[in-house]
């Protein structure tokens, strides 16, 4: 470990005693910043830190880079090897307890304050050191960048460190070398600069002696895809090194930190396989033990290597991050959720918590956090009215600064549910208000689905529907994938049916029929079960499987469960007649996966399936499951039957 004082500047050899530190120093004021006499053959140390554009002044400003120029200390004043036992061990009289240190760097909230804590201090280890780089980057690192650049880099003391990270990197403990890395990269330093490039070879050299430990190497895996990304070669040989570890020994951040590193090099390499079984085997064991961010790398890293086999781990993650909502970052849950989507996951009790969670916490999460909370509650089926309602205020006040897909991802599910929220006048104004005025910024398919889902709910886009006829709009739909498919087919046969049957005023352009479909496809909703236990029962009512017919095609594109034709006094008629019918019944045979997840709730395809019978003149009469499901016998399911089909003459025979 090495040692680090701020102000007489002489080394202490590793081989000394104290613990085998190296005392690093600082001048007395810090003057060399400034003052130093470069050696002819010594080049000025350039660091470069990335940072935003709006971040930098201009003069700092040089294509994206802060420049940092340090100077060497001459000959004389440079850093030099002390072998007595002396020097050290007054350096350890001056050294802060660490546990002492890192509680005060804690409480300091910005890097002036860091600063000048640094100052105070004689000497510090060089973990110590690196600690408090890692917390200027907490302090100072946001989203955009570093926030003050100015203020760090041209502080004396992180130049000095700096210096010393890079000239003495050999003499530096594995922690202190690689948590100066780490936070050096989070500080933005240019990846080409000399100060990480000492770094990076003398990890990379200790890392081929085989001296770094699993937190090392993890460490060092987080900061190579952090700085090089998934392409680096450097973290196959961790990886490698991984391999001769114990597994069973390893910490909760120590083995999420390798199933990131995994999801980038395994791919369809086998001899990577064998540590990813025992990996997931070991996982499971510890599953109630990791943080929020780590049961959402872990659930992460499985999906990026389709581990869908280990079901008893994911159910056990799935069930562990229940807890975890309320502390998931915006980040985090993003990719707890789309986990559950990938592997099909739901539970009653994480939904629960969602419910509990997320109406509160809309106002400061990203709009893409709440565009992927509702694409998880509409795939699912699941109809959340605290959700959707807080979703619907939230659009109102500050959907002006979402994009075209957010704006889409936000209103759709509204549609898939079948549900409006009790704002919905102001929540469809202000949808229209935006589609005026963005209309051109929504991609085709995006902008359908939107309008599509709008009509679910009775809501009719009228204004924008000659735009979505235009021969223009079609050939745009029809150039992006998926093109012009069934399901976009379908959509747009049924916002065509929709204005036709619902919109009389509407005197704009027609969907041209070379665009319609025959048949839409909801009858992929069809519970078999239920559909066979009804049809047993209308036998028994109708003595003759002749009069009625089941999953009919019509010339309106719907397609009915079970029909039957009634004459104008009201007897049945074959179902082949074609002849002298008066009265079309429309049986909806409704299974749970017509409706919203534990809900009576049709689904909106169903709904304006149902709503659109009607206005063509079938009397509809819909069959849902939880009134039959506990219906046991033949006869019971006919009366049941009789009293929906025929009102007027249950109870009088048939």
């Amino acid at each position: 470990m090495a040692l680090i004082s701020l102000k007489s500047f002489h080394f202490c050899s590793p081989g000394a005693p104290a613990s085998r530190r190296i005392l690093m120093t600082l001048s007395k004021s810090l003057s060399f910043v400034s003052e130093w006499r470069k050696p002819q053959s010594y080049r000025p140390t350039a660091v470069r830190v990335l940072c935003s554009k709006d971040k930098c002044r201009d003069v700092f400003c040089r294509k994206n880079h802060v420049q940092l120029r340090m100077r060497s200390l001459s000959v004389h004043e440079s850093v030099h090897l002390c072998g007595d036992a002396g020097s050290s061990a007054k350096a350890d009289e001056r050294w802060m307890d660490e546990r002492v240190f890192f509680r005060t760097l804690k409480s300091l909230r910005t890097s002036q304050e860091i600063f000048k804590f640094l100052r105070s201090l004689e000497v510090m280890s060089d973990i110590m050191a690196s600690g408090a780089l890692q917390r200027i980057s907490e302090v100072e690192v946001d989203d955009d960048g570093l926030k003050n650049p100015e203020d760090v880099l041209e502080n004396d003391v992180f130049r000095a460190l700096c210096f010393q990270f890079e000239f003495e990197s050999s003499k530096l403990s594995n922690s202190g070398l690689l948590n100066a890395l780490q936070a050096l990269i989070k500080l933005r330093v240019d990846p080409q600069s000399t100060l990480i490039a000492c770094l990076l070879s003398e990890s990379e050299e200790r890392l081929a002696n085989r001296k770094l430990t699993v937190d090392n190497l993890c460490s060092l895996g987080e900061s190579l895809l952090e700085l090089k990304g998934p392409s680096c070669a450097m973290l196959e040989q961790i990886v490698s090194r991984m391999q001769e570890k114990d597994i069973e020994n390893w910490s909760p951040r120590e083995m999420a930190m390798v199933y990131k590193i995994l999801q980038v090099v395994v791919g369809e390499r086998e001899q990577y396989w064998d540590l990813l079984n025992r990996m997931n085997s070991a996982t499971l064991t510890i599953a109630y033990q990791l943080s929020p961010k780590f049961t959402s790398v872990i659930l992460n890293s499985l999906v990026a290597l389709h581990q869908t086999q280990v079901v008893p781990l994911i159910l056990a993650l799935c069930k562990h991050s229940v807890k975890h909502v309320p502390y998931f970052t915006d980040d985090e849950l993003v990719s707890v959720l789309e986990a559950f989507l990938f592997f099909g996951h739901r539970e009653q009790i994480f939904t629960e918590a969602l419910e509990k969670h997320v109406p509160k916490s809309i106002p400061t999460m990203r709009p893409e956090t709440v565009s992927k909370v509702m694409q998880y509650f509409c795939q699912k089926k699941i109809l959340s009215k605290p959700i959707l309602d807080a979703v619907a205020e939230g659009f109102i006040s500050n959907a002006d600064s979402f994009t075209a897909d957010q704006i889409a991802e936000y209103i759709v599910p509204f549609g898939t549910l079948n549900y409006l929220p009790p704002n919905a006048s102001s929540l469809f104004k202000k949808l229209e208000t935006i589609l005026h005025t963005r209309f051109s910024q929504f991609q085709p398919h995006a902008l359908l689905n939107l309008l599509h889902s709008c009509v679910l709910i009775q809501r009719y886009p009228v204004n924008f529907l000659p735009k979505i006829f235009s021969p223009f709009f079609l050939q745009q739909l029809q150039a992006q994938p998926p093109g012009l498919d069934r399901v976009v087919a379908s959509q747009l046969t049924q916002l065509f049916l929709t204005v036709t049957l619902e919109c009389p005023f509407y005197k704009g352009p027609k969907l041209l029929p070379k665009y319609q479909v025959n048949t839409f496809l909801t009858t992929r909703f069809l519970d078999v079960h239920l559909f066979k236990k009804v049809k047993s029962g209308l036998l028994y009512l109708l003595k003759k499987r002749m009069y009625f017919s089941s999953e009919v095609s019509t010339p309106y594109f719907y397609t009915i469960d079970i029909e039957i034709k009634l004459d104008e006094e009201g007897f049945m008629l074959p179902a082949t007649q074609c002849e002298e019918v008066h009265t079309r019944i429309a049986l909806c045979v409704d299974g749970q996966n017509r409706f919203c997840v534990n809900s009576h709730n049709l689904l909106g395809e169903e709904a304006i399936k149902q709503r659109h019978l009607q206005l063509l003149g079938y009397k509809v009469v819909q069959v849902p499951f939880f009134e039959v499901e506990s219906i046991k016998s033949c006869r019971k399911m006919a009366e049941y039957l009789h009293k929906k089909i025929f009102p007027d003459t249950y109870g009088h025979g048939c």
